[in-house]
């Protein structure tokens, strides 16, 4: 039996890779698990983190895994997040989000592998009835990608419940940036997170960039949400590890700055850092977008100790912009 591995499913995709490369470069043995549907081989650069390509519900993957190694934990990426398909084709995101873990959770359980750090979402809470969101906010998703998460977490908690399984699950708000080299970062497609559409439109890749509502009860009248630093989730997922292999109990964890950041400060801050102006088109509001998503995040640093070091949204920006210009550079050639 080899030494303890923590496996890692969708660990090839955006946040994966970030959390995949931190934990090895502290040491850890990584095992990534991912279909490569979303996620990319060449986001896993660390040498000595193994790769297989498959899906998490494949139960010979899944024995073969556990079979060779003492898995002493498993953290779980692996997931569709397009809320606009979700709604499209809810069964995709049945089976591949709630589903399709089972597997995965019934050979942990086999193979005695107790703890278990979920990449959940603030898309859980729906929409918000006071702001910032903590860990108390009713839970009710206004969409099937959210939906899928929930029922996820609902799982999970009956099997802890009856199994004795260990589960941190960690509701991300707005993930951005890129790894502080600029070597991986957010390579998503189709696109449709802010920050990188804006870098996009100022790259010329894209023609403009457009502002769904600009009339919202906000200060500029655009929505305002909590971007997190994806170098801070990667080290919020390291820090939930160490605190369930301690022996911690089961929670859920809010992980975002507490901060909010509208659409035109954001569109703002990447003009200044690219030094080119970004053309804009004002659209109608989309449905389910709501004023306000900013974390109440302080439940994470009292359990295990996390905070995000990378509140400035300058710094998140000039990462993904250095990423955007240096290994992603050649993708838009090919």
């Amino acid at each position: 039996m080899s030494k303890k591995t923590i496996l890692v499913t969708g660990g090839a995709g955006y946040i994966g890779s970030h959390s995949v490369r931190l934990l090895s470069d502290r040491g850890y043995q990584i095992i990534v698990l991912d279909n490569l549907v979303y996620g990319h081989r060449e986001a896993i650069i660390n040498k000595g983190v193994d790769l297989v390509v498959g899906n998490m519900d494949d139960n010979n993957i899944l024995e073969k895994i556990f079979s060779e190694n003492n898995m002493e934990a498993v953290i779980h990426f692996a997931a569709y997040a397009y809320v606009g398909e979700s709604v499209a084709d809810p069964a995709k995101y049945y089976h591949n989000n709630t589903s399709a873990p089972l597997a995965l959770l019934d050979m942990m359980r086999k193979y005695k592998c107790g703890n278990f750090i979920f990449s959940s979402t603030c898309a859980t809470y729906g929409d918000p009835e006071y702001i910032p969101i903590d860990e108390n906010h009713p839970q009710n998703p206004i969409n099937p990608y959210g939906q899928s998460k929930l029922m996820l977490e609902k799982i999970i908690k009956d099997y802890a419940n009856a199994y004795g399984l260990s589960y941190v699950f960690l509701r991300y708000f707005n993930a951005s940036g890129a790894s502080e080299d600029g070597q991986i970062g957010e390579d998503h497609n189709p696109e449709t997170h802010l920050i990188p559409l804006v870098l996009e439109a100022a790259k010329g890749i894209r023609p403009n960039i457009k502002i769904f509502g600009t009339d919202y009860e906000t200060p500029d009248g655009t929505c305002i949400r909590d971007y997190i630093h994806v170098m801070d989730l990667a080290e919020a997922h390291q820090c939930a590890l160490e605190y369930l292999l301690k022996g911690g109990k089961s929670v859920a964890c809010n992980l975002g700055t507490g901060k909010g950041v509208s659409v035109k400060e954001v569109i703002a801050v990447a003009e200044k850092i690219t030094g080119h102006k970004i053309p804009v088109i004002p659209e109608d509001r989309r449905a389910g977008d709501p004023p306000r998503l900013v974390a109440n995040p302080i439940k994470a640093k009292e359990v295990f100790g996390w905070e995000a070091k990378n509140k400035n949204l300058e710094t998140i920006i000039k990462s993904a912009w250095a990423w955007m210009n240096g290994p992603k550079q050649g993708r838009y050639n090919k």
